[in-house]
């Protein structure tokens, strides 16, 4: 019989406000603003000294999703909790500006061209199943998040990747490639986990 552990699907003890998605939005712009001019600092200062700041003391799990043009330009993040989640914010959006190796890093001509996103993620909940089958019935599409393990191997899908790869055996065998594996290893020889978002993204300027 297919299970899975630990579904309540919880990522924090309150959701977060408006207010604080605008404060992390605007962290996350700043520290790439500061990464490119070299003024890391100045966003570290702002971390310990902002008020907001302390109510989102909580150690958190984020991605940091940059967008142009409606198209990817970047996306980093962490699938554990280990350090505060501004600090996390600010270290992935520094990340997917300019060390994302899909891709170039931002330069200051584009800055303006890009939008940010940010997801903030549950724990990752290990999924028990004993067909490909079980485990497509278990998972929600537009809802969950993916995490997929195979020895060394490994790779990840936010939710929102569902609305591009709808399919789930489609939303499989795309998984399967970005962690490097090979279309003919078996969905049944993979560690699944699965993970909810709360996501929120810049307003269009």
């Amino acid at each position: 019989m297919s299970s899975i552990t630990n579904s309540t699907h919880s990522s924090k003890a309150k959701p977060i406000t408006a207010e604080q998605q605008d404060y992390l939005l605007n962290l996350a712009r700043q520290s790439i603003e500061a990464s490119m001019a070299g003024f890391e600092a100045t966003v570290e200062r702002l971390i310990t000294h902002e008020s907001i700041s302390k109510t989102l003391s909580f150690d958190a799990a984020t991605f940091v999703t940059l967008k142009k043009n409606h198209q990817l330009r970047g996306c980093i993040g962490s699938l554990e909790a280990h350090q505060s989640l501004p600090r996390d914010v600010v270290k992935n959006a520094r990340a997917a500006a300019l060390y994302d190796s899909r891709f170039p890093p931002v330069n200051d001509s584009e800055l303006g061209e890009i939008d940010i996103e940010i997801s903030v993620l549950s724990p990752p909940e290990r999924i028990d199943f004993d067909s490909t089958q079980a485990l497509f019935e278990l998972l929600q599409p537009n809802l969950d998040g993916v995490i997929i393990k195979y020895g060394t191997h490994s790779a990840t899908f936010l939710p929102q990747v569902w609305s591009k790869l709808p399919e789930k055996s489609q939303f499989f065998a795309h998984l399967k490639r970005k962690a490097g594996l090979s279309d003919d290893i078996e969905t049944t020889e993979l560690e699944v986990f699965r993970y909810r978002v709360d996501h929120f993204a810049e307003s269009k300027r």
